[in-house]
Order: C-alpha cells, then sequence, then structure tokens
C-alpha cells in the first residue's frame, strides 16, 4: 500500500488541532507533519503528545509552509488540510479508493457545490468564482474551486511543478500545475464553521491572487 503524508500548516490552532490528527487517525494510517509558523498557544505541544511530526518554519507564506512540509514527506501520497477543523478529513479515505481505482493523480475538495451562508459567505462566492472564471480563461482549465485548501494527490506529480506562489495563491497554482502535468478532478465536501481566527484578508488576498494567475500565466 502507498504510504501517506499529511502536511497541516498552523499558526495558534490549539482549539482544533487535537480534533482534527484525532480524526485522521481514524480513516487513515498516516505520517502526519504539523508545520507551525511561530504559534504563541499550545498547537505544537498538543500535535507533538498526539504523535505528529512537528516542524517549526519561522519564514511567513501560506506556500512556504505548504512546501517545507511536502519537501520533508516521506508519504507516495500526499494531503494537503487546514488546521482549523473546517474540511473533512474522513474524505481522504475515499479519495485514496478514487486515486487508485480511477488512476487519477490529484484531488481537490470543492466546498462551493455544498455551500451555505454559515460556512461559506456569498462574498466569498463571488470572489472565488471570478478567479474560475480567469483561470478558465487564461488556462483553459475548467474548476469549481480554485481556493480550496484540502487536496489529495501523488508526490510525483508534485515533483513535476514548478512556480508554486510563496502566498495564499500557492492554493490556486497547486491546481493550475496539477491540470497541467495530470488528472485532477473535484470532490464536493461540506465546508465546516471556523471557530478560531481566520488567516485570510479577504480583500488583500482576493486582488492578489487574481494579480497572481497572470503572474502564472506569463511564468507558464
Amino acid at each position: 500500500m502507498a504510504k501517506i503524508s499529511v502536511v497541516i500548516p498552523t499558526i495558534n490552532e490549539e482549539k482544533t488541532i487535537g480534533e482534527v490528527i484525532s480524526r485522521i487517525r481514524k480513516v487513515c494510517d498516516a505520517e502526519i507533519i504539523i508545520v507551525d509558523t511561530d504559534s504563541r498557544d499550545r498547537t505544537r505541544e498538543i500535535a507533538q503528545q498526539m504523535g505528529a511530526k512537528v516542524i517549526q518554519e519561522p519564514r511567513r507564506g501560506y506556500g512556504v509552509a505548504y512546501k517545507t512540509g511536502f519537501n520533508a514527506a516521506t508519504g507516495d501520497i500526499l494531503v494537503g488540510i487546514d488546521g482549523d477543523a473546517t474540511y473533512p478529513p474522513e474524505i481522504i479515505a475515499p479519495a485514496l479508493d478514487i486515486l487508485e481505482l480511477d488512476d487519477i493523480d490529484f484531488i481537490s475538495c470543492d466546498r462551493m457545490t455544498l455551500r451555505t451562508e454559515r460556512n461559506y459567505t456569498m462574498l466569498h462566492f463571488v470572489g472565488n468564482s471570478i478567479l474560475n472564471v480567469t483561470i478558465r480563461i487564461l488556462f483553459k482549465y475548467r474548476i469549481v474551486d480554485s481556493q480550496s485548501g484540502m487536496w489529495i494527490f501523488r508526490k510525483s506529480l508534485y515533483e513535476k511543478m514548478s512556480h508554486l506562489s510563496d502566498g495564499m495563491s500557492f492554493s490556486q497554482d497547486l491546481k493550475i500545475e496539477a491540470m497541467k502535468h495530470g488528472t485532477l478532478i473535484e470532490i464536493p465536501v461540506k465546508y465546516g464553521i471556523r471557530i478560531t481566527k481566520p488567516k485570510l484578508r479577504t480583500w488583500n488576498d482576493g486582488f492578489s491572487n487574481l494579480f497572481q494567475i497572470f503572474v502564472k500565466r506569463v511564468k507558464k
């Protein structure tokens, strides 16, 4: 069986990181890597107590954290998931079956299809839709949720990728590269309600991600 590595970037997630790790353990036997950016709470302590490998990454950046984690991962299959318990770890098991049975390279979790106003606001829906359309126009790739933060994919595919952002646009870059080098599908999931302080800066990150799509197109 393929070895699985789950990478979780964290900043002050002591309220939820234990739950996330516990739910992952229930559905798969995986190497769990926490990439922590200077948490001021018990995030690292809780993760270590639960058997996760903790890497302290002093550099800021969503993409930086994931690159650090993926580069340290020893698994054949990589999983990216947030530490705030908004994504369902339970989807990992069926996703692994789909990767194997249907010979898929990359599975992204789609929050848009099953969204509600409580867990995914209209503002975020409109912003995500604009980014999706821009990717479709510039790259000819159709995607439902370009900003999703949970993925299950083959490490061999990741090793073919280039020009991945160090910031929030890492997520969309990852999917563009996945569609460029392999086969990507999306699975609708029920996105949870975040109980901790969000890291996303809606307007700043939205405009930045839009700009980065054009940068990505030039680098293609």
